[in-house]
């Protein structure tokens, strides 16, 4: 079943004549399975990769080692260069990660809750950080949700300005 934000997403992507891609760490292959689940998602969508081992953001995304090691693998950096992989890795226009901890535990010195989401447009990068209370669940959905919300809006202002 299609969400109302990825149907308006697709839409959006299919208006201005542009093609996606994903960068999935803490979603683990949710935020690409939301856009799936759209009718015709495959006019706009190009595909998704799922860097959730630190070393696959580096060896598959392009994540630059030093950023990994600092900021970490949780940071508006990080996120913002797995969305841009993303779009080198498919060729798409729009790249949209997701970065994060789930918990239960701490990850790259972050508690469990601390989210980074990131869309490339065309090599213009936006990032937002979340802190989400609740359960594994609970954070990825919201990074979802956000990620997607934060994409329909780059794709808006970039109509906008065509």
């Amino acid at each position: 079943m299609s969400s109302p934000d990825a149907d308006a997403l697709l839409i959006l992507a299919r208006a201005a004549g542009l093609s996606l891609a994903t960068a999935e760490s803490l979603t683990g292959g949710a935020l690409t399975s939301a856009l799936v689940a759209v009718p015709g998602a495959s006019e706009s969508l190009r595909g998704g990769v799922v860097a959730y081992a630190v070393d696959v953001k580096r060896t598959v995304l392009g994540v630059p080692g030093a950023l990994l090691d600092d900021p970490g693998p949780v940071s508006r950096e990080v996120a913002q260069a797995m969305a841009a992989g993303a779009r080198r890795v498919f060729g798409a226009d729009v790249g949209l990660a997701t970065t994060g901890v789930a918990g239960p535990e701490p990850h790259g010195g972050q508690p469990p809750g601390t989210v980074w989401i990131a869309v490339d447009v065309e090599g213009e990068a936006t990032a937002r950080l979340l802190h989400v209370d609740g359960g594994r669940d609970d954070i990825s959905g919201a990074a979802i949700g956000a990620v997607i919300t934060l994409a329909r809006e780059a794709l808006a202002e970039r109509v906008a300005r065509a």
